[in-house]
């Protein structure tokens, strides 16, 4: 069944006056009740939505003349609070302050623009009830940080808001002065030319794609400092001078940015696995593999990444606290089959 108040507030409505001295508010209220109540157009009206002849209204009080152009631009609905869903979750620890969780790939976070049911939020709402910090908002109670959609791995979530400010500092200290640890596994292409290394490169929003990251100068308006450094772990498919097909590598972060790892690992010309967004030029790399593995990356459905480890120190007890997360199935399925496509072009047995 459809909403009416949503329906009512949906669309842009025109009116030509038909009186004159009479209240814009009044006037409004008389031919968009019962959908509209008085109040909220007040309340329209002193956010800016109606103009007169094309000039906004800034007072209800305002009188109207005969045949002026009323022009309401109804917002769109904000959408509800969520609500508790009944959503499996892999709980690693759990007391009255915190959840540790192993977020699984596909699962969103916190409800946003097309996804606002099915989340890890409406999971923790389920799981948890009133027991979640209100820090992070109606719509991401108790998340101190984040995963994407389709990376996997360790996640912690505050219960009240005095554990969720001691570990958002914690976060944003990003481990310099403190205990804090994260360290994820990626599947990239191709092999750095070091073992070990770091990525060094601001982050800032890719032209007008609100959602899509890039390296960017310095100088740029959004430039935020972002840090990343990584030890590889397996190469699959070496040859004499070190390159590689593929490789296994840990990455641990000096900051948070969104898909930072992801656009620093494709920056440096190894972009992960199945990656859409930051990969895709890769994608025919797939073709060299023989079968069964060729058909295996393919098909991959995700960016290679899992959060492996997670280390904090709790807030109240002051115990370190180190969790660690197995590779999802689908991503350990992806490395063995490497590894016995790396054995096989050894000359090993399969």
């Amino acid at each position: 069944m459809s909403d009416p108040d949503n329906e009512a507030e949906a669309a842009l409505k025109e009116f030509v006056a038909d009186t004159s001295g009479e209240r814009i508010d009044q006037w409004l209220a008389a031919r968009l009740g019962p959908d509209l109540s008085r109040s909220r157009i007040q309340a329209l009206i002193r956010e800016g939505a109606v103009s007169v002849n094309d000039a906004p209204v800034a007072e209800p009080k305002r009188k109207l003349a005969m045949g002026d152009r009323v022009v309401l631009a109804m917002p769109e609905p904000e959408p509800a609070a969520p609500e508790g869903e009944d959503i499996p979750l892999d709980i690693l620890f759990e007391d009255d302050d915190l959840v540790v969780v192993n977020k699984p790939a596909g699962l969103v976070v916190h409800p946003g623009a097309g996804n606002w049911t099915g989340t890890l939020v409406n999971a923790l709402i389920h799981h948890c009830g009133a027991s979640l910090s209100g820090i992070g908002g109606v719509r991401r109670p108790g998340i101190v940080h984040r995963l994407d959609k389709d990376t996997s791995g360790v996640l912690v979530v505050a219960k009240n808001d005095r554990t969720h400010r001691a570990l958002s500092e914690a976060f944003a200290d990003h481990g310099r002065t403190g205990d804090l640890e994260r360290a994820y596994d990626a599947l990239v292409w191709g092999s750095p030319a070091r073992v070990t290394g770091t990525v060094d490169a601001p982050l800032g929003r890719s032209g007008t794609d609100r959602t899509r990251q890039a390296v960017v100068r310095e100088t740029a308006p959004d430039a935020r400092h972002a840090v990343t450094h990584f030890t590889i772990q397996e190469r699959f498919g070496e040859k004499p001078d070190a390159t590689a097909m593929a490789s296994l590598v840990e990455c641990r972060l000096e900051t948070g940015r969104t898909h930072q790892i992801r656009v620093h690992m494709a920056h440096i010309g190894h972009p992960l696995l199945g990656d859409q967004e930051y990969g895709k030029a890769f994608f025919t790399k797939a073709n060299k593999l023989e079968e069964p593995l060729g058909s295996l990356v393919r098909a991959f459905p995700r960016q290679a990444l899992h959060a492996r480890l997670l280390a904090f120190r709790h807030p109240t007890t002051d115990a370190l606290m180190r969790f660690e997360a197995p590779h999802p199935v689908d991503l350990a399925e992806l490395l063995d089959a490497f590894r016995r496509w790396d054995l096989k072009t050894k000359g090993g047995n399969t």
